[in-house]
């Protein structure tokens, strides 16, 4: 299990809990609209997908896309 660096919530990241016997699998982020770079610095890690989904919730209202 992996914990979000946002709220402290555990979730399954296929990124990094995989199963290396098993055969990859896409993360459930990959299905999201990208809005976050990955986390790259030592210790961050991934958001929850409550954070994530919240995350461009919110950036989709400071954005909105023009009419027409």
């Amino acid at each position: 299990m992996s914990t979000c660096s946002r709220c402290g919530a555990t979730f399954s990241c296929a990124m990094v809990d995989a199963d290396p016997s098993a055969p990859a699998q896409p993360c459930w982020c990959t299905y999201l609209p990208a809005s976050l770079p990955v986390p790259s610095a030592p210790g961050a890690s991934c958001w929850c997908p409550d954070c994530l989904k919240q995350h461009i919730l919110d950036q989709r209202a400071d954005h909105p896309k023009p009419a027409g």
